[in-house]
C-alpha cells in the first residue's frame, strides 16, 4: 500500500489509514504532521462522523485534506499540534 504525503506551508503531511476489516466503511483516515522544527505530532484521526470512509484512496486524500486544515489552525490561530 502506498501512504499519500504531501506539504503545505512548510509542513509535511502523512495520511495514516488503518483498515478494520468486516465493517461496511473499513478504512480509518488519520494524518500525522511534521513541522519544520522535525517535531512529529500524534496520530491526529478525523473526527468520528467522517473517520470511517468505504474506499481507501477517498480515506487517504481525507486525512491530507484534514491536515492541511489543522496546519492552517496551527498557524493562524495558534491551535496545537499534538
Amino acid at each position: 500500500m502506498t501512504t499519500l504525503q504531501c506539504t503545505h506551508r512548510n509542513h509535511a503531511i502523512r495520511a495514516d489509514v488503518v483498515e478494520h476489516p468486516g465493517i461496511p466503511t473499513p478504512w480509518a483516515a488519520a494524518c500525522q504532521i511534521t513541522q519544520p522544527d522535525g517535531q512529529t505530532s500524534r496520530r491526529l484521526a478525523l473526527p468520528l462522523n467522517q473517520r470511517f470512509l468505504a474506499e481507501l484512496d477517498n480515506a487517504q486524500h481525507a486525512a491530507l485534506a484534514h491536515g492541511r486544515w489543522l496546519v492552517d489552525q496551527h498557524l493562524d490561530r495558534g491551535r496545537a499540534l499534538n
